[in-house]
């Protein structure tokens, strides 16, 4: 299996610039806001939304180094991200984002929400001096579908009707979205046909619908410790995953216990037994192993290069993670 690390060798440096531009770009005159924004970005993520930006940008100009705002778009791309994160935590009230304590945990909400508004605010700035009104209509989409996907999750808590089309467009507005836009404006940004540019957004959208599927079922297989947060706790809010949303198919008694709320003690582990007895994983993982072979489908006109090889490569990766 081939590593996150390994994975990103072509944009290694470029990643690290990035972190250290990150701390600079987040300069707030607020000392707790610049500790929360700082407290964001010295916590190791996976930076999988810049590295694609970046892997686009080497791959969509091979014979020549990538320009400023491509470096500026990954920040953005990050900033946003971040952004997004730090305010579903406070919805979700979870304690714990990749092991280490939440903004809101370590503040409180308010702090939390500021951190998250400035964060939004400083990559809007940042954006609109590219100077480019198209980048700037994608990146604006997304912060929209990033608001619009919240809603529908929270709308849709413990709904059992909800179907597996209203679960990939609320994953495409939570996270594909984001990803799908950030590699169409990076292409933009190199000058490709238009055609490409659709191709690169097919590319970012799948890819990203196939890392959501993936985060969905390792809620049920992976551990607290690897997860970084509690696992099932999707589940035990109400957001219904692929998963279980396959699994309700087989087990009738699943429903009663998501109606209900998991109201009665043994609840919520007798649901997360359900859904692991059924075929609801294995159909999850098909879905995302269909999502990312798409995904990689839509790259193939790029011409050969190290960084077109690793964006393929990243589809098996995506999925490798649930093995």
């Amino acid at each position: 299996m081939t590593s996150r690390t390994l994975l990103f060798s072509t944009v290694e440096a470029d990643l690290k610039l990035l972190t250290d531009n990150l701390k600079q770009l987040v300069g707030a005159r607020h000392p707790i806001l610049y500790a929360a924004a700082e407290h964001l970005f010295s916590v190791q993520g996976k930076r999988v939304r810049p590295a694609i930006v970046l892997l686009i940008s080497r791959a969509t100009m091979p014979d020549h180094e990538i320009i400023p705002k491509h470096r500026r778009l990954a920040e953005i791309t990050e900033m946003i991200h971040t952004a997004s994160l730090v305010h579903d935590d406070v919805v979700d009230e979870s304690e714990l984002r990749r092991g280490v304590p939440t903004v809101h945990s370590l503040f409180n909400n308010r702090v939390a929400v500021l951190a998250g508004d400035f964060l939004f605010a400083q990559s809007s700035w940042y954006l609109a001096n590219l100077d480019n009104l198209e980048v700037v209509k994608l990146l604006s989409q997304v912060i929209m579908d990033l608001a619009e996907g919240e809603i529908q999750q929270g709308l849709n808590r413990f709904d059992t009707s909800l179907s597996i089309e209203a679960y990939l467009e609320k994953s495409y507005y939570k996270t594909a979205s984001l990803i799908a836009n950030s590699s169409k404006a990076a292409g933009l940004l190199s000058g490709v046909s238009a055609e490409l540019a659709e191709d690169l957004y097919k590319y970012g959208r799948n890819i990203g619908l196939a890392f959501q599927i993936v985060d969905d079922i390792l809620d049920f297989t992976g551990s607290t410790e690897s997860l970084g947060k509690p696992a099932a706790s999707d589940l035990k809010s109400g957001n219904l995953t692929a998963p279980t949303l396959f699994a309700l198919a087989e087990k009738p008694f699943l429903e009663t216990l998501i109606d209900r709320e998991f109201a009665q003690d043994g609840d919520l582990e007798q649901a997360i037994a359900l859904i692991q007895e059924s075929s609801g994983i294995e159909k999850s993982r098909e879905l995302a192993i269909h999502h990312a072979q798409v995904a990689v489908e839509h790259i193939k006109q790029l011409p050969p290069s190290e960084s077109r090889q690793a964006l393929v490569e990243l589809g098996d990766y995506v999925v490798s993670r649930i093995y």
